[in-house]
């Protein structure tokens, strides 16, 4: 077997495995909350019929194990369970707020990673005023996200009205759920620039720190690769600086930058949640706030599991690709 397909099979297995004890810890998590879904379904002053019914039709009496077997069963179809706040399928609540949730985190993460390649790139060339974009990127990764948002809202919304504080802007027409892919779809330029518009701030917001986590390794990586030998050769034979740097060393300084975008990726998972409270955003965020305050337990699990399994496939893929970018990762 090919020594590259042997690593994704593994990766993948790797995978499976991770996700299998995601789903089993929040199964505990859930056998111990103590909460009750019958009580939180059909209301604690229901009949002892009626909660016997519930609790037959849920399968609550059934033993641990067959709950357990039945609870991963679910997962497998998509079965998140039942709120206890909207009354829905957790899948069904989610699929209603999750475009919002990856939209911002998918421009979040463009962003961070053209802020970290602009940092890196620029360290090496010296760029004029170069220094002060890198100072301002480290004073902004160094600041606590949310605070990051409070003060753009209070800089770039309430003092110099250049960017709206809160939502998605107006809704297009289109199947996606992404606002920017649908006005663009369906041609609603002015819906499109609507919603670029309302994403700067908490894209910006979400995107610092990781740019520089990013920014940083990236750059290490580069600095490295100068020192090789045929790096001095190119520019021996008086190839120019950028030439050398785009067509020979970013190819092979990438690894380390992509596990750390992998990495980043999943604390802008987290992050984002804290940036949709801020900017009233309207996704996952707020759908897990609002359970938060009832302690609605499926509802939680179900936001934790689709950001975790969104976290280990962005990993796998990055390892995946960096076995494509330097197969002597694939044989190690």
């Amino acid at each position: 077997m090919p020594a590259r397909l042997r690593f994704i099979l593994i990766r993948t297995a790797s995978l499976i495995g991770l996700l299998w004890v995601l789903a089993t810890v929040m199964f505990i998590l859930q056998e111990i909350s103590g909460q009750d879904p019958v009580a939180a379904t059909i209301g604690a002053t229901a009949s002892p019929e009626a909660i016997a019914a519930a609790r037959e039709r849920f399968g609550l009496d059934d033993p641990m194990l067959v709950r357990y077997v039945s609870f991963l069963g679910g997962l497998l179809v998509g079965d998140l369970g039942l709120s206890f706040r909207t009354r829905r399928p957790v899948m069904e609540d989610l699929m209603a707020y999750m475009p919002a949730t990856l939209e911002l985190v998918l421009f979040g993460f463009v962003l961070a990673l053209i802020l970290g390649v602009v940092f890196a790139v620029s360290s090496m060339l010296r760029w004029p005023g170069a220094s002060v974009f890198r100072g301002i990127l480290f004073v902004g990764s160094t600041i606590p996200t949310f605070l990051v948002g409070i003060l753009g809202l209070i800089i770039f919304y309430r003092n110099f009205g250049l960017f709206p504080s809160r939502g998605r802007g107006s809704s297009p027409d289109g199947p996606t759920g992404f606002y920017t892919v649908d006005a663009l779809v369906t041609g609603q330029f002015d819906l499109l620039t609507e919603a670029l518009h309302h994403m700067v701030m908490p894209a910006v917001a979400l995107a610092l720190a990781p740019a520089l986590a990013i920014g940083r390794v990236l750059r290490s990586s580069l600095m490295e690769t100068y020192g090789q030998d045929y790096i001095r050769t190119a520019d021996a034979k008086g190839m120019r600086g950028t030439s050398v740097l785009f067509r020979h060393v970013l190819r092979n300084s990438v690894n380390a930058a992509l596990s750390m975008g992998a990495l980043q990726l999943g604390f802008m998972l987290g992050g984002v949640l804290v940036v949709e409270e801020v900017f009233s955003w309207g996704g996952m965020g707020s759908y897990l706030g609002a359970s938060l305050n009832v302690a609605d337990f499926p509802a939680v699990a179900g936001v934790t599991l689709v950001l975790g399994a969104v976290y280990v496939v962005a990993n796998t893929a990055a390892d995946i690709l960096q076995s494509m970018a330097d197969p002597r990762i694939a044989v190690s």
